[in-house]
């Protein structure tokens, strides 16, 4: 069985310097997502038995937020997948997953819902949306997002809320993605 605290092998004192945020490039970037999905989403919140992968999975692009040491990507600490939705233009982001020994960041949640949205506008999108748990709202609407409606999914309370595409310019570059630093203690 997975647990969570297996997804991050470093001592309790490391504490990386900066993030690579962008489309996942590499198969190891790819499966240790998909292991932070499932220790999340399964393990965590308990929202699904074994695994969260669905038939979105299989057209999705994927996005990551990896720890560097010495400049050089090291670990998947958190993730997203962006998809086309069902009309022109519409595009969807979901599966938002944070490493919670690295929530405390508080930027690589904000930084992969920047790169997901800002990558679908670079593809044509006209419309992002995505369905937001309730307690994940305040953060959405700090990054310029618009609460649609509520809704359950999957019987939990979730928002359906829409992007300001104003907020987010194009990024037709995903595999350098964004660099964002560590917050340091005061």
């Amino acid at each position: 069985m997975l647990c969570i605290d297996d997804l991050c092998e470093m001592a309790d004192h490391y504490a990386p310097v900066e993030y690579l945020v962008r489309e996942a490039a590499q198969q190891w970037e790819h499966d240790q997502a998909m292991a932070l999905r499932r220790a999340v989403f399964c393990i965590e919140q308990g929202i699904f038995a074994r695994d969260d992968r669905d038939a979105i999975d299989d057209h999705a692009r994927l996005l990551v937020a990896m720890s560097c040491n010495g400049g050089m990507p090291e670990q998947v600490v958190g993730t997203v997948r962006i998809h086309r939705g069902d009309s022109t233009g519409e595009w969807w982001g979901s599966r938002l997953a944070v490493h919670p020994a690295f929530r405390s960041q508080g930027h690589l949640g904000a930084t992969l819902i920047r790169l997901a949205v800002s990558r679908a506008h670079a593809l044509g999108c006209t419309t992002f949306l995505a369905q937001v748990q309730m307690q994940n709202v305040p953060l959405f609407k700090k990054l310029g997002w618009q609460l649609r409606e509520e809704t359950s999914v999957h019987g939990r309370p979730h928002a359906r809320m829409q992007a300001d595409l104003g907020w987010y310019p194009p990024c037709h570059d995903p595999v350098s993605g964004f660099v964002t630093r560590a917050k340091v203690a005061a």
